[in-house]
């Protein structure tokens, strides 16, 4: 399999898990913390080195001893690093995910590590067998480097700006139930509508769309057929990260050669694994 190019986010990510949240003035004790490489960039490529690929990943750190450690990190895990920009005078992002009844989402992501035109090597992203284009960055650096891809261009998200561009380039598209909204214009109201808003959004260039839709699964249509794959029965922990194991699942399957169907369902399971843990780190290895 050739090389897969991530272009996304990458952050440190500090988990804490904690019985409950304290109200104003009040303090809870952390009875897990966990501190890891994290950002759906790089998560994604995490994933996708676990699974066995050949990854690059295409992202921003400050030039801080946290970004130093974050691609030393990267590295470790079987990550080409080579791509990661470290930005000077800039923090690396960090992400807090407070894990209780439920998750709490907590962002210190600067201006600076945004990826921009000029960190994105069109060069390398026209070598590569995919490209993953994590759509939390600049609509003019995912057009920029799904143009330049001369193999599968995955697409995850949904853009701000400049959607008909990055569909036009796609091959594959994932988007939780909100960005589905968005990339349909339109409100999903099940399985059946999420299939017709998945055939509408292949009218404008990708040939494979996977959407997830709240209370009721995933659902997957491609040229020549769909399926509809139900929510597992796992105690959901934490959904960060269930995305991007997905992501990676589903761009390694298609990229070896699996069927529609099949790459699918490895899709869902390697989300269902990954929501068992708190935060948003795969474990994929065993899929």
């Amino acid at each position: 399999m050739d090389e897969i190019v991530v272009v996304g986010q990458i952050a440190r990510d500090l988990v804490l898990v904690v019985d409950e949240v304290p109200g104003p003035g009040g303090a809870a004790p952390v009875r897990e913390r966990r501190e890891m490489l994290g950002g759906k960039g790089a998560n994604i490529a995490v994933g996708l080195a676990q699974l066995g690929a050949a990854v690059r990943l295409v992202g921003v750190v400050g030039d801080d001893d946290v970004g130093e450690r974050l691609i030393a990190r990267a590295a470790a895990d079987g990550i080409e690093t080579s791509s990661v920009v470290r930005r000077q005078g800039c923090a690396t992002g960090l992400i807090v995910n407070v894990v209780a009844d439920g998750w709490r989402y907590l962002e210190d992501l600067p201006d600076g590590v945004l990826l921009r035109e000029s960190d994105v090597d069109a060069d390398v992203v026209a070598r590569a067998g995919a490209v993953v284009v994590q759509l939390q960055q600049p609509p003019e650096v995912a057009v920029k480097a799904a143009r330049a891809a001369t193999g599968r261009v995955v697409l995850d998200g949904s853009p701000e700006r400049l959607r008909d561009e990055l569909l036009a380039c796609a091959d594959v598209v994932r988007a939780d139930h909100r960005e589905a909204e968005l990339l349909a214009g339109r409100k999903i109201t099940g399985a059946d509508d999420a299939v017709r808003a998945a055939r509408e959004v292949m009218e404008r260039g990708p040939g494979f769309v996977a959407f997830a839709v709240d209370g009721v699964g995933n659902v997957f249509v491609w040229d020549s057929g769909e399926l509809v794959v139900p929510l597992g029965d796992v105690e959901v922990v934490d959904t960060t990260g269930g995305g991007d194991a997905f992501v990676a699942a589903l761009t390694f399957a298609l990229g070896r050669g699996d069927d529609p169907a099949r790459a699918a369902r490895l899709a869902v399971q390697a989300s269902g694994d990954t929501v068992t843990r708190p935060g948003g780190r795969p474990d994929l290895t065993g899929c």
